[in-house]
Parts: structure tokens; sequence; C-alpha cells
């Protein structure tokens, strides 16, 4: 039997709730990763011998080293917390097959 033209694959999957929560997750990890370089290149200009970005709290190269070290740690962890709220994001609407079923895309 042919598919009449109104035919909608769509229609046939359960209506998911919004993904806010994975949402607002993703927006809070960019916003971090942000803080994070800002941080990370304070300290280094810092180390460099530019003047304190930061006022008095990195006034020494310890405490600039810190805020570098601080602020990479951060830009990872942003990363790693932004990379699994895309990736849940985009799997939560996809049919229940096999990967070795679905068509390579390249």
């Amino acid at each position: 039997m042919k598919p009449s033209d109104g035919f909608d694959a769509r229609r046939l999957r359960p209506r998911s709730s919004g993904n806010w929560r994975l949402r607002l997750g993703a927006g809070l990890a960019a916003l971090l990763c942000m803080f994070g370089v800002l941080l990370a290149m304070a300290g280094a200009a810092t180390l460099l011998g530019q003047p304190a970005a930061l006022g008095p709290l990195n006034e020494s190269p310890a405490a600039a080293a810190t805020f570098v070290a601080i602020g990479l740690l951060m830009l990872f962890f942003a990363i790693m917390l932004w990379r699994r709220c895309r990736r849940r994001l985009r799997r939560s609407g996809d049919l229940s097959i096999a990967p070795h079923l679905m068509k390579k895309r390249d």
C-alpha cells in the first residue's frame, strides 16, 4: 500500500518533554568555559609581566600560576559537561535501533 502525501513519520514517535535541564546545563557549561578562559588569561598576563589583571588577587607569581591552573581546570570540566549535555540532547529523540543498522553519514 502506498503512503499518502500527508504522511509524517514524526507523528508516530511519542512527544518527549522539553529538555530544559540539559539546555540549561549546556548554557551553564558554556559560561563556565568562558570564565575559565578569562581566568587563565588573566593569570597568564600576570605571569608574562603585564600589570595585575585582577588587582591585588594575583600580584605574586604563585597566585598567578594558581589562577592559570584553576582556569584551565574549569575550562576542562566545562567542556566535558557541555559535551555530555549535547550528547544527551541529541540522543533523546533517536530511534532505538542498533547503530550498525543506521545509514552511514559522511
